[in-house]
């Protein structure tokens, strides 16, 4: 079973503070990319894959989709996402993405915000995805870039210079990593990025488009904190099709 750190009550205190739990999609910075990476949303039916508060959920179910899935495994994201929509044509459930159990060719439209990166069955998940995703269907995505996820402590270190860089850790040793992000002890699973991708081919995904996401000069200049984002790519955006 995938680890369920977002019921943990330091690390869920710790997340529901984050500008995107608070704001929602417009407080994503990838959001404007991510978005362009997707079809038109009007009479689809889309399935979100760990789908946090719904922000996502109600946004599909706003531009016109016909019926919006939202399956996460943590309790208190639910209860969140069930407590802030309205919208009858949603349901969320709770779901284990290692265990993922949908009916075949009954979407139109699947879509994840970093979720992908706690699962260590990928290749399982992505079949089973596409089975259950109809003909020409599409699948939009973001992950932790696998560069972002195999740092070496302490992360950003600074020269005599003051030039910062971000040293990585054994990037080709695949496998967990364990670190401490709003709480102790959290797994995420890191994957070269031709292994992540290879995984989408293998699974018989068709790839549309990948983005090593990084902020414009717009967004820097409104948060100047984003210019960090710029010495190593922390997403990554990745668009398939069936």
């Amino acid at each position: 079973m995938t680890q369920n750190i977002y019921d943990d009550p330091q690390f869920f205190q710790g997340y529901s503070q984050m500008a995107r739990s608070i704001d929602g999609l417009d407080a994503a910075p990838e959001w404007p990319a991510l978005k362009a990476m997707l079809p038109p949303t009007q009479g689809l039916k889309v399935v979100d894959l760990g789908c946090g508060y719904g922000w996502f959920c109600r946004w599909a179910s706003e531009q016109g989709a016909q019926s919006v899935l939202g399956l996460d495994v943590s309790e208190k994201m639910l209860e969140k996402a069930r407590g802030t929509t309205s919208n009858s044509n949603i349901r969320y459930e709770r779901a284990d993405l290692e265990q993922l159990d949908l009916p075949v060719a009954s979407f139109d439209l699947a879509y994840s915000s970093l979720a992908l990166h706690y699962i260590k069955d990928l290749p399982g998940l992505f079949s089973k995805l596409h089975a259950a995703l109809k003909p020409g269907a599409c699948f939009v995505f973001s992950i932790e870039h696998p560069i972002f996820m195999a740092p070496r402590n302490p992360g950003w270190i600074t020269d005599a210079e003051g030039r910062k860089s971000w040293p990585v850790d054994n990037y080709q040793l695949q496998g967990e990593r364990v670190t401490n992000w709003l709480a102790d002890g959290v797994i995420k699973q890191h994957r070269t990025l031709g292994t992540l991708l290879n995984t989408l081919i293998a699974a018989g995904f068709s790839i549309r488009h990948v983005n090593e996401w990084g902020p414009t000069d717009a967004q820097v200049a409104a948060q100047p904190a984003l210019s960090e984002e710029r010495e190593r790519p922390m997403m990554l955006l990745v668009g398939v099709q069936c």
